[in-house]
């Protein structure tokens, strides 16, 4: 009898219960999250204000799940742009190799070795900070090296296998190799490199709000009321609480579903 993957079926009912919780977010949410004097001042949870309110009178569970959306959304919009345009660099040096592959690789490995969040500061100052799209293009940008790296492994060790081999003798064009033969063997190393960077840009997103550089006011983000919380840590600590204990559980669910994965990978469930 096969053994049930724990961690994946764990994380896949947990991230399912959030993304329900937020996707409700975007269409209601008990009050307007930019709308003061919805409830005294620093009120602490109660019936009617499940997580409290802030210095403005704010309902902090409305402005949670607006700012969850928020940093979901760029969250996935980054991942999307680092993973095609890194998945497409480390498929076709992986494969091809040659000089530009060392070349590429090179210029991946000097990328690298910057941090993540100050390459992407470096990026939305020459771009205007503040608006979603910025945001979006500065960390995609940054996160297109990673995602290469791994592609680029992943179909490396794939090229000179047999059934590639054999693949290239039939008359297979290099497209069809790429996309039919080797791209389904990658996904058990891309699937969970997706979890990672899904994290990472949840991460990524909610220190550049926190900075100031990310989304602003009144736009809700869960790093920017995580920036206006930390003055407020004796005052009202529940709008830490509730604004931190969102973005774990966002990392938290889907680093289980990646760590289900990579045990479902490797036989150790």
């Amino acid at each position: 009898m096969k053994r049930r993957n724990g961690f994946l079926t764990a994380g896949l009912v947990l991230t399912g219960l959030l993304a329900a919780l937020i996707l409700l977010g975007f269409f209601w949410t008990p009050y307007d999250p930019n709308a003061m004097a919805v409830g005294p001042k620093f009120d602490g949870p109660s019936l009617a204000h499940w997580m409290g309110t802030d210095s403005f009178g704010r309902d902090i569970f409305s402005r949670v799940l607006k700012g969850a959306g928020a940093t979901v959304s760029i969250a996935l919009a980054t991942l999307a742009i680092g993973a095609v345009c890194g998945s497409l660099v480390g498929a076709l040096t992986g494969y091809f190799g040659g000089p530009a592959d060392e070349l590429l690789m090179r210029l991946n490995d000097a990328l690298t070795a910057f941090p993540s969040i100050l390459l992407a500061l470096v990026v939305i100052s020459v771009l205007e900070p503040g608006k979603k799209i910025n945001v979006i293009l500065a960390l995609g940008l940054v996160f297109i090296p990673s995602f290469a790296r791994v592609t680029r492994t992943a179909f490396a060790s794939l090229r000179d296998v047999n059934y590639i081999k054999s693949a290239r003798l039939m008359g297979a064009g290099s497209g069809r190799i790429l996309a039919v033969h080797m791209l389904p063997n990658t996904l058990p190393v891309l699937l969970p490199a997706l979890t990672i960077g899904f994290n990472n840009a949840v991460l990524a997103e909610a220190s550049m709000s926190f900075l100031g550089v990310g989304v602003r006011p009144p736009d809700a983000s869960l790093g920017y009321m995580l920036s206006e919380a930390q003055g407020m840590l004796f005052a009202a600590p529940w709008y830490a609480a509730g604004t931190g204990l969102m973005i774990v559980l966002l990392v938290f669910s889907v680093g289980l579903v990646g760590e289900g994965l990579r045990r479902q990978e490797k036989g150790v469930l």
